[in-house]
């Protein structure tokens, strides 16, 4: 109960009481703003209460948490697109968080350019997406979820976002124009599902 009473005193951004006690609103009237979203991400990952949780945290545009545990080989899939995409400079990294029109997301893999990170390698989250955000696929997983996770990141700042696809081996690609048959990153993707 004491967990539950904390993660709902984080999300709901409870304000302070002259006494100092923390007040809760009774319901939430609207979606949060972006810095608000990105306000209650920040006290999550600097709260030592939710720092063992398994798997990933995001935000809805309510900030509501979705939470999405992974198995060991979409983390192994992680790591092989992470070298990969490091041969393209820049940084190349896991669970990197991005604020969206639409919520707070944490792309499994992103690759982030040189200029990308000497502008905003100190945020979190970032206000702007990396140039290429990857979302590996699990079971737990919607077509609508990801092609909605898509649409957020290329609204985000995404040059590109892919979809990896472990079962079927195989990816999926999208641009601001829509989806594309390649990626525009000269990236070797054979034997990252091997």
């Amino acid at each position: 109960m004491k967990m539950r009473e904390s993660l709902m005193a984080v999300m709901l951004g409870a304000g302070v009481e002259s006494s100092g006690m923390r007040v809760l609103p009774e319901v939430i009237e609207a979606p949060l703003s972006g810095e608000e979203l990105a306000s209650r991400y920040r006290s999550l990952c600097g709260d030592p209460r939710f720092e063992n949780l398994p798997g990933k945290i995001e935000l809805d545009s309510w900030g509501r948490i979705l939470m999405s545990p992974a198995s060991n080989y979409h983390a192994l899939v992680q790591g092989r697109l992470c070298r990969r995409l490091a041969a393209l400079g820049g940084e190349s990294f896991v669970e990197a968080s991005v604020l969206t029109p639409t919520g707070l997301f944490v792309s499994d893999v992103v690759w982030a350019s040189a200029e990308f990170m000497r502008a905003h390698a100190d945020e979190t989250p970032y206000m702007r997406a990396p140039d290429v955000c990857v979302e590996v696929a699990s079971p737990a997983n919607s077509s609508k979820e990801l092609r909605e996770k898509v649409d957020a990141y290329l609204a985000a700042g995404a040059n590109e976002v892919w979809i990896a696809y472990p079962q079927t081996k195989r990816f999926e690609f999208f641009r601001a124009e829509g989806k594309a048959a390649h990626s525009r990153y000269a990236v070797e993707l054979s034997g990252v599902f091997d």
